[in-house]
């Protein structure tokens, strides 16, 4: 099994979606707290139907999310400190029932995709929320795409 995960900093929507069919993805599962983006198509509505345009589904988990002093922490650059909160957040009732969905979807064999902004995985949750699934399943952890600042569009 595999959970693969992706970042959209620094993406056009164009190689981002490209990137997620190169990598067979069926289903996006979004770890923001808040879907929103400054970025074209990568806010909620815009996503979804960016990736219903090339037969991926979306799905937005937002108890897998950082909350928001966490958020503040990775603008800050403190990601030791976001980690810290977000291991919090992620011991909650909701976070886990969220993250067993997750799981459940990927021993289906369905390939799945954690998303969120971060470009690189180890600074973002997201690669906390990866480890928990691949531990619990076992599954292999797969980070997808990381580009330099993509003026395409």
């Amino acid at each position: 099994m595999e959970i693969a995960t992706i970042g959209y900093e620094g993406a056009s929507v164009p190689r981002f979606l490209d990137a997620l069919r190169e990598a067979r993805i069926e289903l996006l599962v979004d770890v923001r707290a808040v879907a929103s983006s400054r970025r074209p198509g990568f806010a909620k509505t815009a996503l979804a139907a960016n990736l219903a345009s090339v037969g991926i589904e979306y799905l937005h988990l937002r108890a897998l999310g950082t909350p928001a002093d966490g958020r503040a922490a990775a603008r800050a650059g403190r990601t030791a400190e976001m980690h810290e909160i977000f291991r919090e957040q992620l011991a909650t009732n909701e976070a886990q029932a969220q993250l067993a969905h997750v799981a459940d979807l990927v021993r289906e064999g369905r390939r799945v995709c954690l998303l969120c902004f971060e470009a690189e995985a180890a600074r973002c949750h997201r690669a906390i929320v990866a480890d928990a699934l691949a531990t619990s399943l076992p599954a292999r952890v797969v980070n997808l795409a990381s580009w330099p600042e993509d003026d395409e569009d």
